[in-house]
C-alpha cells in the first residue's frame, strides 16, 4: 500500500458507509437512491398512500414468510453489519411484543448480507419475529415507484388495506415508532 492509495481507500470507505443511516436528506417518493436518515417516522395521509407490493420470501432460517392485507405490518430493512440496525433492535423487539396483541406483525427484511451472519445476528437479538433473507434486494426493489426504503435501516408501516402508511429512514426512536404504529393500527 502506498501513501497515494490511502486517500483513495479513505474516500471509498466513507462512500461505502454513507448508505448506513446517519443524518437527514430529502427524497421524492419514487426515488430509490440510498440516503441517510434520522429515524423520524413519516405517516402518510390515507389519500396519499400507495399499495405495497406483494412481499413473500424465504426467511433467514428457511421458512416462508408472506405479508398479506388485513393486518398492520411493520417491515424493517436491516443488515447484520449495520451499526444503526443493531442500535434500533431493542426498540423494534419491544414494540413488536407490545403491539402483537392488537394484531400488528413485524417482519424483518435482511439484505446485502451473508445468511450465516444474519442467522447469528438473529440468534443474538432474538427479535421475536421472522426476517426474510433478501440478499439480492428483490423485496427492496419491489417498492420502486412507490415509497421505497432508502437507507439502512429503514422501516415501513403497511396498513390493513395493504398500503404503505408510514416510513422511517434510519434507526427508529421508540416513542415515535410506537405512536405511528398505534395510529395506523387504530384506523
Amino acid at each position: 500500500m502506498t501513501a497515494k492509495s490511502l486517500p483513495v481507500i479513505a474516500a471509498l470507505a466513507v462512500t461505502a458507509l454513507a448508505g448506513c443511516a446517519g443524518g437527514q436528506s430529502s427524497q421524492s417518493p419514487g426515488d430509490t437512491r440510498f440516503v441517510a436518515g434520522d429515524g423520524k417516522v413519516q405517516v402518510f395521509p390515507v389519500a396519499e398512500r400507495h399499495k405495497a407490493p406483494a412481499i413473500e420470501g424465504a426467511t433467514i432460517d428457511g421458512a416462508t414468510e408472506k405479508v398479506a392485507a388485513g393486518n398492520v405490518y411493520v417491515l424493517n430493512f436491516w443488515a447484520s453489519w449495520c451499526a444503526p440496525c443493531r442500535a434500533e433492535a431493542p426498540v423494534l423487539k419491544d414494540i413488536a411484543a407490545k403491539t402483537k396483541a392488537s394484531g400488528v406483525q413485524f417482519v424483518g427484511i435482511n439484505f446485502k448480507d451473508l445468511q450465516a451472519s444474519a442467522q447469528a445476528y438473529d440468534r443474538t437479538v432474538q427479535p421475536g419475529y421472522p426476517s426474510i433473507f433478501d440478499k439480492t434486494g428483490k423485496v427492496l426493489l419491489s417498492f420502486q415507484g412507490t415509497v421505497p426504503p432508502a437507507a439502512i435501516p429503514s422501516t415501513l408501516i403497511i396498513d390493513k388495506q395493504g398500503r404503505i402508511a408510514g416510513r422511517a429512514l434510519g434507526g427508529v426512536k421508540y416513542n415515535e415508532l410506537l405512536s405511528a404504529v398505534t395510529k395506523v393500527s387504530d384506523e
